[in-house]
C-alpha cells in the first residue's frame, strides 16, 4: 500500500514538471521578443529625450491665448463693451474749405469700407445742396450755382475767373462742336495699327499760327523714325473749347475741314477750365482711340523732340517687356506710366494779381505731387484710369494740380525727367551749343522758334550728334 501511494505520488509530480516544462517553453517563445525589443525602446527613448532636450532649446514657447482674447488699445466700462480709445476712422469733415468739403463727401460715398448709411449719418444735408452732392461723375444741370454763395462768404473778394469756376464747378458734361474722325482705326485692325503716340495739345481758337508751327514741325502726323531707333506711329489733335468771337470760331471750322484734327466743346475756353480739357479728353480718347500706347498732353507753346520721346518710350516698353513686335500689334500698352518735369510740395498761391489764385476759403493744404502741365507723357493704359477716376474726383481750377490729385487716388507716382523743361532753361546755366539737343520738352517757345529749333534737332552738327539727354534736375 506504501508503495502504491509512493509511486501514485511521483507519477503525479513528473506529469506537473512535464506539464511546466511545456508552458515554460510557450512562455520563452512569446516572451523571448519583448525581451529583445526592451533595448531598442530604451535607446529610442534616450535619443529622443536628447534631441528634444538640446535640439529644441532655441525655440520659444508660443503664448496661449486666453478664452476671450481682447485686443490692445481698447478703453473698458463695466456698463458698456471694450471700444477703441481713439478713433480710428476721420467722421469731421473738412469744412474749412469749400473744395475739402465736397470732395471729402465724395471719397467717403466712394470708399468700399464705410457703408452709404454710415456716409449719410455722417453729413448733415443742409449744409451742402443736393445738387453738388451728385455732381461727382454725374452730369447734372450746367446753370449757375447760386446756392454756392450761401457756402463762401468772401465770394465778393475772388477774382472773376474764380467766381466763374466756383459758379459752375458741378458741370462736366459738354456736348462735342468740331471732332476728327479718323485719327485711329475703330475696324478689326484698330490695335495693330494704333498709334505709338497720340498728341494731344491745348490750345484756343484765335492760336492758329501756334498750331500751323506744330502740324509742320515736332507734330506731324504719321510715321515717325526715332533718332536711333525704329520710332512709331504718331497721330494729333488739338483741344479747345468756345470763345464769343463769332468771326474766329468761323475761321476754326474751316481749319478743322483742312486738317482733321480739332476738337472742340460746348464751354467757354479760359484757364481755369482747361481742367475740363483734361476729363472730358479722357473720355473722348476712351471711345474714339483707346488703344494708342501712349499720350503727349502739353500747351500749344512748347517744343516737343518727337524722335527722341519715341526713342525714350520704346525704351520703356523693352525694360517692360512689351516692345516685341508681336506684342504690340496684339495687345494694348499696360504700362502705368506718367513722366515730365515733377513738382513737389507746391503750395497754392494766395495773391489776388496771380492767375493761379486759390483763396483759403476754396482749398486748403499743400498740392499733392504732379507733373507740370506745360507737357507730360503718360500711358494709354493709365489714360483709361485717369478717366475712371476723375469721375470721382471735383474738378479743380488748375489743370496739372487736377491730374495729381487723380494720380494720387490711383496709387502712380509720377516720374520725374530733368529732360523736361517747362519752367525753360535754368537762368543761372552756362550757354551750351548742343543745349538743345539734351532736352525732350521745353516751354514758352514761339512759333518761329519752333521751325529754327526743328531745323537744328533734326540736322544736328557733328559736335551735337552724339549728345546725351540732360541728367542735371530742372528747376521744380
Amino acid at each position: 500500500m506504501a508503495k502504491f501511494k509512493v509511486r501514485k505520488f511521483i507519477t503525479r509530480n513528473v506529469g506537473t514538471a512535464s506539464h511546466l516544462c511545456r508552458y515554460r517553453r510557450r512562455i520563452m517563445f512569446i516572451c523571448s521578443p519583448c525581451f529583445v525589443l526592451i533595448p531598442v525602446y530604451i535607446y529610442v527613448s534616450v535619443a529622443l529625450t536628447y534631441a528634444m532636450k538640446h535640439g529644441m532649446s532655441n525655440i520659444q514657447p508660443v503664448p496661449l491665448l486666453p478664452t476671450r482674447f481682447i485686443a490692445t488699445g481698447l478703453s473698458f466700462s463695466k456698463d458698456l463693451a471694450p471700444h477703441p480709445e481713439k478713433c480710428f476712422w476721420r467722421t469731421e469733415l473738412d469744412s474749412g474749405a469749400l473744395w475739402n468739403f465736397i470732395q471729402h463727401i465724395a471719397d467717403r460715398r466712394n470708399n468700399p469700407i464705410l457703408k452709404p448709411a454710415l456716409i449719410a449719418a455722417s453729413v448733415n444735408p443742409s449744409n451742402i445742396p443736393d445738387d453738388r452732392e451728385r455732381s461727382i461723375g454725374s452730369a447734372g444741370s450746367c446753370s449757375p450755382d447760386y446756392e454756392i454763395l450761401n457756402l463762401m462768404p468772401d465770394y465778393e473778394t475772388f477774382s472773376n475767373q474764380m467766381k466763374n469756376f466756383v459758379m459752375s464747378m458741378h458741370c462736366r458734361d459738354y456736348p462735342l462742336i468740331l471732332e476728327p474722325r479718323d485719327v485711329c482705326d475703330h475696324g478689326p485692325l484698330a490695335k495693330t495699327r494704333a498709334p505709338m503716340l497720340l498728341l494731344a495739345i491745348k490750345t484756343q481758337s484765335a492760336n492758329f499760327e501756334n498750331r500751323e508751327a506744330i502740324r509742320q514741325t515736332w507734330g506731324r502726323s504719321g510715321r515717325v523714325k526715332g533718332r536711333e531707333k525704329e520710332g512709331g506711329l504718331v497721330r494729333r489733335v488739338f483741344l479747345l473749347g468756345m470763345t464769343k468771337d463769332s468771326h474766329t470760331e468761323k475761321k476754326l471750322r474751316l481749319e478743322s475741314r483742312l486738317f482733321g484734327d480739332i476738337i472742340q466743346w460746348d464751354f467757354t475756353d479760359t484757364f481755369f477750365n482747361l481742367t475740363l480739357k483734361d476729363v472730358l479728353f479722357w473720355e473722348w480718347f476712351s471711345r474714339r482711340c483707346p488703344h494708342a500706347r501712349f499720350i503727349f498732353k502739353g500747351d500749344d507753346d512748347v517744343f516737343v523732340r518727337t524722335p527722341a520721346i519715341l526713342d525714350y518710350l520704346q525704351a520703356e516698353e523693352e525694360k517692360t517687356g512689351t516692345a516685341t513686335t508681336t506684342k504690340r500689334s496684339t495687345q494694348s500698352n499696360k504700362i502705368q506710366f506718367v513722366v515730365g518735369d515733377v513738382i513737389r510740395n507746391a503750395a497754392p498761391l494766395r495773391s489776388n494779381d496771380t492767375k493761379y489764385y486759390v483763396p483759403k476759403s476754396f482749398y486748403k493744404g499743400l498740392y499733392p505731387t504732379y507733373p507740370g502741365g506745360g507737357g507730360v507723357v503718360y500711358s494709354g493704359s493709365l489714360a483709361h484710369k485717369l478717366f475712371e477716376v476723375s469721375q470721382r474726383v471735383h474738378l479743380f481750377p488748375i489743370d496739372d494740380v487736377y491730374l495729381g490729385m487723380c494720380l494720387q487716388r490711383l496709387g502712380v507716382p509720377p516720374i520725374n525727367h530733368p529732360a523736361f523743361l517747362t519752367f525753360d532753361f535754368p537762368k543761372d546755366e552756362p550757354i551750351d551749343p548742343c543745349a538743345n539737343h539734351t532736352i525732350l520738352l521745353v516751354h514758352k517757345r514761339s512759333p518761329t522758334d519752333m521751325f529754327q529749333l526743328w531745323t537744328e534737332t533734326s540736322a544736328p552738327s557733328p559736335e551735337c550728334r552724339n549728345t546725351a539727354l540732360r541728367v542735371k534736375p530742372g528747376v521744380n
